[in-house]
């Protein structure tokens, strides 16, 4: 049985009374969590939601979240999670794009999804209360209390989930995930880190991401452990669940780490259940990793590296060597394997900078709905990943150059032509170039460089106002600057390296 939602029957026959989720004041129990599960999973078939459907869920981080998840997988669908923090513009997009039959959402972005002309959605589902044209999530439940449903038959290649990221192009990009893909991440996660069912993972990370969602997230459901899960990250509500909850294992991105650091009293919190922390994103310098090690005295920080296309967690930085070879992520977990490539596809020696590549039944068989990008990026049975890095003599990764353009702002990646595509769509607009710079909280945003038409007045208010309204808050930029010409290269290419500089 492939079937990612079966891990709850198989928790449930061997341990009914765990208490597997946690948020707030609420608790669910493997049987209860079933239970649940079941229930939604038999309301969606009544709704006609079926095999090989895609159900969008749009919401904070919730238990409701994960049972829709677990209930979606089990009819033999797959779920499309939504960035909460995009312009509705780009929800619209994606939902259109995956062809999702299905959504849920919390009275929050009710408003905003029911302006959006949605072809494709047959069903709307809202968490809290009732409204006209939505099925509301209690009410599912209720009506359908009692019913059980069978984990539908599934192959390892088929689609678990859709996970739309933002690459080097202006749209994103949808990422087929599988049932295989998964379980071959949780079965990696689960030797890395030694876990087991004695293990509880603090979720603080947005569930519609794979740091919330898989590092190593639903892996400790899939070893018998336990989540506890916090709606938002908020620096000072993960010190409390961990003092209070006392959970073992947390992913942190870099600006969430960093906003933990700045609690004045960090060091007098008691962090001690905490055996590993997931990290990765950017270098981390020595001072700063000694700082995470002061902050977690029992920790093991591992540094990390990976992608959506790999369900993300593809290499990690060993506990022995988290001075010793800090700013490398490591090597990679089992059943990966990293290349480094150079521009003919030749592997290189060690020491040598090139493309990572990587392979392995963990890594998608490529973009939904987008054979010229997947054809690309996976050549060979190899995920050409666009990032430069090198390996040394004992087979650590070292990331020197993150994708060409691409922004990572406080752990969401931003795609510059994206932002660009916008910028051209004013109408006095001839070029724009969009660079990242530094920031204090964020690590980066968005910085752009417009070139105006002959005759217009640069007005910046005006121009980031339109951005506002067609993207999402982190990917409009944090300044305008106008300029007469882009610089370019003797072929016409915009010189970013400029631009940063």
């Amino acid at each position: 049985m492939s079937n990612f939602a079966a891990i709850l029957d198989h928790n449930t026959g061997r341990a009914p009374g765990r208490i597997v989720l946690r948020q707030g004041e609420r608790e669910l129990t493997n049987q209860e969590l079933l239970d649940r599960v079941n229930a939604i999973a038999a309301g969606l078939t009544d709704l006609g939601v079926g095999p090989g459907d895609v159900v969008a869920i749009l919401l904070y981080n919730h238990l409701e979240f994960l049972e829709t998840v677990f209930a979606v997988n089990r009819i033999g669908a797959a779920f499309l999670p939504l960035n909460y923090r995009l312009s509705p513009e780009e929800w619209r997009y994606i939902v259109e794009h995956s062809g999702a039959v299905a959504l849920l959402t919390e009275p929050e972005f009710r408003p905003a999804v029911d302006e959006l002309a949605l072809p494709t959605l047959k069903h709307r589902l809202l968490l809290d209360g009732a409204a006209e044209g939505w099925t509301g999530y209690a009410d599912l439940l209720s009506a359908h209390a009692g019913r059980t449903v069978a984990p539908a038959v599934v192959a390892p290649e088929d689609l678990q989930r859709l996970m739309y990221t933002s690459g080097t192009t202006s749209r994103p990009k949808g990422v087929r995930i599988t049932h295989g893909n998964l379980a071959w991440k949780n079965l990696a996660h689960i030797v890395e880190f030694g876990i087991t069912a004695a293990d509880t993972t603090l979720v603080c990370g947005p569930l519609y991401h794979v740091g919330g969602f898989d590092l190593p997230g639903v892996g400790t459901l899939h070893a018998g452990g336990s989540l506890i899960v916090l709606r938002k990250f908020d620096a000072e509500a993960v010190v409390t669940a961990i003092e209070r909850e006392r959970p073992t294992n947390v992913w942190l991105a870099p600006a969430m780490m960093n906003a933990i650091l700045q609690l004045p009293d960090i060091a007098e919190r008691d962090t001690s259940s905490i055996r590993f922390i997931i990290g990765g994103g950017e270098k981390m310098p020595v001072p700063l990793v000694e700082r995470i090690l002061a902050a977690f005295p029992k920790a093991w920080f591992a540094d990390a590296y990976g992608l959506t296309e790999t369900v993300s967690g593809d290499t990690f930085n060993d506990y022995e060597h988290m001075l010793a070879k800090v700013g490398s992520v490591g090597r990679p977990v089992v059943h990966l394997a990293v290349r480094i490539l150079d521009e003919a596809g030749n592997e290189v020696p060690n020491g040598e900078l090139g493309e990572i590549a990587l392979g392995g039944p963990k890594v998608s068989s490529g973009y939904w709905r987008d054979e010229a990008a997947t054809a690309e990026a996976f050549r060979n049975g190899w995920f050409h990943t666009g990032d430069v890095g090198r390996i040394d003599q004992d087979g650590y990764l070292y990331v020197e150059d993150r994708k060409k353009d691409m922004i990572v702002s406080g752990g969401e990646n931003i795609a510059t032509p994206e932002v660009e595509r916008v910028l051209y769509e004013h109408p006095d607009v001839v070029e724009a170039a969009v660079v990242g710079v530094g920031h204090p909280r964020w690590g980066e945003v968005p910085q752009a460089f417009v070139v105006l038409r002959p005759g217009a007045e640069p007005d910046r208010d005006c121009l980031l106002e339109f951005c506002r309204a067609r993207l999402a808050k982190f990917k409009v930029p944090a300044d305008l600057v106008f300029l007469d010409v882009l610089p370019r290269t003797p072929s016409g290419k915009v010189l970013k390296r400029s631009l940063r500089a």
